[in-house]
């Protein structure tokens, strides 16, 4: 068996994974990709709404506020730099009635302090110029809300990490890992022996089973599930853009997006399962769309609706909580270890923020 030294091995494909090796591979040091799927981005990142955030949704001071407003600002230079696939089309959300308007007005004042750009509360009036088709009483307009291409987006961060030299391995699982007497951490994955002086842990999904493998801290990723439905393509006239419901206890609700092929969707759901591989298995039925979507189309019927695709956000915290932060830091166990770990909403948005952090927390070390 082969055996390779390296700066740093990242473990997991995804746009975190990606965006941390292109951000330490730019500082200098050698780094390489582990994916167990064939390709990059095959699970969260890109099952998904594919929106840009703006940063409005989560509580001051947390990583997921910060790193969403830098996050956002840094992806629309890349995907203006590298010609991917965008639009900064803005989103409404939305107050259905007056009972909702104190908590919309809480959702502004959030974003406002969390250093989101242009926010306005907006009446009906302007809902009615913007979105006819929608029912509301009132709206915050954010215009830095976006969409991206995310498959497009994971392929040119593959790219240009690769132009940066970073080293992608896909099709490999790390089949055991120990702590290496010279420092940091051996990895065995059945075809070759790496010794990598530092481990990045982007594994989505699986980042508390890697951390376990790599003698480091216990913590819980729970699977949630998020399915969505499509409006039939003679009906996708009725929304312009985004528009959102106000947030509920585990995601930003039902939502309607007009995607950058024109498609669109309404989703994600959210319901916590046991498995993190499970994607269609007792999918909700297309009558239980319905409701939500008439929420905020009133003209919508199920003759509109077709089922669509599903995602597994990578959730950290249990379901009886309704928030968890990003976990970006270095492991209380095992120093050769950082963790990028319960990266789901929004951290397509903030994935360069996240990147740049991981590589700041790299190199204090390297």
């Amino acid at each position: 068996m082969t055996q390779e030294h390296i700066d740093v091995a990242v473990i997991g494909a995804g746009v975190t994974g990606l965006a941390a090796a292109r951000a330490i591979a730019g500082r200098g040091h050698s780094v390489c990709v582990l994916e167990r799927h064939p390709r990059a981005g095959l699970d969260t990142s890109t099952h998904n709404s594919g929106v840009i955030h703006g940063g409005m949704y989560y509580p001051a001071g947390t990583l997921k506020a910060r790193l969403c407003v830098e996050g956002r600002r840094l992806l629309y230079e890349f995907c203006a730099e590298h010609e991917v696939p965008h639009a900064r089309c803005g989103k409404l959300i939305v107050a259905h009635d007056a009972s909702e308007l104190p908590e919309l007005e809480a959702l502004w004042k959030r974003g406002v302090a969390n250093g989101v750009e242009g926010l306005e509360l907006v009446d009906r009036t302007f809902i009615a110029r913007r979105e006819p088709s929608v029912h509301a009483v009132a709206a915050i307009l954010s215009p830095e809300t976006g969409i991206v291409n995310a498959e497009e987006l994971v392929k040119t961060l593959l790219r240009t990490g690769q132009d940066a030299d970073v080293i992608f391995l896909p099709g490999t699982t790390v089949a055991g890992a120990e702590r290496h007497n010279g420092g940091g951490m051996r990895l065995q994955t059945g075809r070759e022996e790496i010794i990598a002086r530092q481990v990045v842990n982007a594994a989505g999904l699986h980042a508390d089973e890697v951390s376990r493998l790599l003698g480091g801290e216990s913590f819980t990723i729970y699977p949630c599930r998020g399915e969505y439905a499509e409006l039939t393509p003679s009906r996708r006239g009725l929304v312009n853009s985004l528009v959102y419901p106000l947030p509920h206890k585990h995601g930003l609700g039902v939502h309607v997006t007009r995607t950058i092929g024109n498609n669109v969707i309404l989703g994600p759901t959210a319901q916590y399962q046991s498995r993190k591989d499970d994607y269609e298995s007792d999918r909700i039925r297309l009558e239980e769309f319905v409701e939500p979507a008439q929420r905020l189309l009133p003209d919508v019927t199920l003759a509109d609706l077709r089922l669509s695709g599903s995602g597994i956000r990578p959730k950290i915290h249990p379901p009886h909580e309704s928030f968890g932060d990003f976990m970006i830091r270095r492991d209380s166990q095992n120093p050769a270890v950082v963790h990028a770990a319960g990266i789901e909403s929004p951290g397509l948005t903030a994935c360069l923020a996240v990147g740049a952090l991981l590589g700041d927390i790299v190199a204090e070390a390297l």
